[in-house]
């Protein structure tokens, strides 16, 4: 297949309204909710604080929100703020098997619809087109490109926003072949930068830099015709098990969308289900941390590659630690944002306890997967085995859970009748005239 970039550019352009299956379309809300509660709620989080302090005397007009604040900034450095916002607690939605698909999508859509009138219908369009150029483009290389250390968020989710927003650009075949390809030499991300504030980094300047791309395109800017699929293009560079066939197989027929996940835990997929196993024996058997000789946890071994840090330091190194997590889940018998806090880290008790956790990897295990054993200092062995963690596609989150996630969130930034108002937006923005309402009313007042 020589002409990936062409096929999917030519998709994008071509692509209707009316293709879009309701139940997609309501998938998008869920996402959209998702994403702004987790933006809000992180509004006032350090890395938004440190980012907005290193670049708000450069912004420009003040065309956009920033979610969960009274700032406004130039439409291209509000997409960068809620970016990072959305991702930073790492709390957001999540592919089965790829990408972290809103973070580089909404903050850009939200912040060209309040510098451009845009409705509502135009805007979930738009992200549904996004997701699947991210996602698919992310699978044609996985997992490969990801195991050699970059991060699939920020590497693929900028071909995402440039789809998105060149959608909402009007910007024909050629255009949006050149908007691939300027978002194809922008892109980066690495996963060294896990539990670093730059892990949020790349999803907001995926969110900015597929913008950018879009708009530069829109003035015939031009990039090479095959960005991807070229000898030298993305695909080549950064992989070398790219499948082409996986981002034109089915285009406008199968939804990646569909196969999207929502966390009822503040930290990486990879841990949720020995959260879910340690939150379990800790309810039914009424634990207390004193009464544990040690926590035994069987796991995939991504689990270990990606959450081996035994003594954490701060919230953002703790929703690495595996043994935070399980720790802070029989202490606490949650895992929401609160567990991964700085205080939460260097909590006694959850010092103590993680200090007797010991994880040992099984190859058999998928990584929503973990078998849990509890030992009491009386020798009993408490035992339970998570086959789908909580919130994965067979034991997804209801319409009601995202609720009241989104309620929790923003509890505190936002009043509750404001929670009740943004909440109705995105449930009903397909048909909103004017979708920069939702943005607007991430405001707190």
């Amino acid at each position: 297949m020589n002409d990936v970039t062409g096929i999917l550019a030519r998709h994008i352009v071509d692509s209707r309204f009316a293709d879009i299956p309701q139940n997609v379309l309501h998938e998008a809300a869920r996402a959209l909710l998702n994403c702004l509660g987790c933006a809000i709620g992180s509004a006032r989080q350090d890395t938004v604080e440190n980012a907005l302090s290193a670049i708000r005397e450069f912004s420009g007009p003040a065309q956009a929100a920033v979610f969960g604040r009274d700032e406004r900034l130039d439409a291209l450095n509000a997409a960068l703020i809620n970016g990072i916002s959305t991702h930073v607690l790492d709390y957001d939605d999540t592919h089965a098997r790829a990408v972290h698909p809103s973070a580089p999508l909404w903050p850009a859509l939200l912040a060209y619809a309040e510098w451009r009138p845009t409705r509502g219908a135009d805007l979930l369009h738009a992200f549904v087109l996004g997701v699947e150029t991210e996602c698919r483009i992310a699978l044609s290389v996985f997992p490969e490109h990801y195991d050699r250390g970059w991060h699939i968020t920020g590497t693929a989710g900028i071909f995402g926003a440039a789809a998105a927003i060149g959608k909402l650009l009007g910007l024909d075949e050629q255009q949006m072949r050149w908007a691939l390809g300027i978002a194809a030499t922008q892109s980066s991300g690495l996963r060294e930068m896990f539990g670093s504030m730059c892990k949020s980094l790349h999803p907001g300047r995926a969110a900015q830099g597929g913008m950018m791309a879009a708009l530069m395109a829109s003035k015939n800017f031009t990039s090479a015709n095959n960005a991807i699929e070229g000898e030298r293009g993305w695909a080549h560079v950064t992989s070398t098990r790219f499948d082409p066939a996986v981002i034109t197989g089915e285009l406008g027929s199968r939804f990646e969308l569909m196969s999207n996940m929502y966390k009822p835990f503040a930290c990486g997929l990879v841990v949720h289900a020995a959260i879910d196993g340690c939150i379990q024996l800790r309810n039914e058997h009424r634990l207390q941390p004193q009464e544990i000789a040690r926590i035994d946890l069987a796991v995939c071994p991504i689990v270990m590659e990606l959450t081996a840090i035994r003594e954490p330091q701060t919230g953002l190194e703790g929703k690495f630690s595996i043994f935070h997590a399980a720790a802070t889940a029989v202490v606490f018998g949650a895992a929401g944002e609160p567990q991964f806090s700085n205080a939460a880290v260097r909590d006694e008790r959850v010092v103590a306890l993680r200090r007797r956790v010991h994880v040992a990897p099984d190859a058999a295990l998928k990584k929503i997967q973990s078998r849990v054993t509890v030992t009491l200092n009386d020798g009993r062995a408490l035992t339970t085995f998570v086959e789908n963690a909580l919130g994965t596609l067979a034991r997804p989150m209801s319409d009601a859970d995202l609720e009241a996630k989104f309620r929790s969130l923003t509890d505190g930034i936002l009043t509750a009748a404001q929670a009740d108002r943004l909440i109705e937006l995105c449930w009903t923005a397909a048909d909103l005239a004017d979708g920069a309402e939702i943005a607007r009313a991430t405001v707190p007042r």
